[in-house]
């Protein structure tokens, strides 16, 4: 798809979600990243509803640092992935408060250098706590822009390069939500709704999944 073509597509779906916003809850960095690790593979209205819980009990990275993943494991069970996400949680946790006092880096590398923080996580918390543009690439955003012809990379990884090198810099972070309001609305990964979507056959022409 050309340059021209893409920015179409992203005002049409601009137009369709003018509210597009980020669904999960946060405050600060710490609250930023410790939802988007028990994000994954979980809504972020389950993981709305844990964290109400669990902030409130651990405010911050010295405090969640003291915790064991045993005792961490029943406050996230209903994430799923709870005996990995505890082990991380706690492992990134005490990692912050050894490096950088309990604050969070405001860097890619050193971001990712924390346990279970990979490119997505990392570039979801330089985006929505640090307001740098990124445009991380979850499984929406990588499912949405390959079926409507944004991106055809075969990793999240190279689709966002591709979506990096094809998209305004100044729409990176809006875009990033427009495209996980499509997935989470209308381009379902089973069944997506094409004769309701305003980019079917109209604009972009490049679905596959009809």
């Amino acid at each position: 798809m050309e340059r021209a073509q893409a920015a179409q597509v992203m005002a049409e779906l601009a137009k369709l979600y003018p509210e597009a916003r980020p669904e999960l809850n946060f405050r600060n960095p710490f609250e930023t990243l410790i939802a988007t690790i028990l994000s994954a593979q979980c809504t972020d209205r389950r993981v709305n509803q844990v964290t109400a819980r669990l902030f409130p009990l651990y405010p911050d990275a010295k405090a969640m640092a003291q915790l064991t993943p045993e005792e961490l494991e029943p406050l996230i069970r209903e994430c799923g992935l709870y005996h990995n996400k505890a082990k991380n949680i706690v492992a990134a946790c005490r990692a912050l408060v050894e490096r950088y006092d309990g604050e969070v880096p405001d860097n890619r590398a050193e971001l990712m250098a924390l346990p279970g923080v990979g490119q997505k996580t990392a570039g979801v918390v330089l985006m929505a706590a640090f307001g740098d543009p990124q445009i991380p690439v979850d499984t929406h955003v990588f499912r949405v822009s390959r079926r409507i012809g944004l991106a055809d990379a075969d990793t999240p990884e190279k689709v966002e390069v591709q979506l990096r090198a094809l998209l305004e810099r100044d729409i990176w972070i809006f875009g990033h939500h427009l495209l996980i309001w499509h997935g989470r609305r209308v381009c379902h990964a089973q069944r997506p709704d094409c004769k309701n979507c305003p980019l079917n056959a109209a604009l972009c022409g490049h679905c596959v999944d009809k």
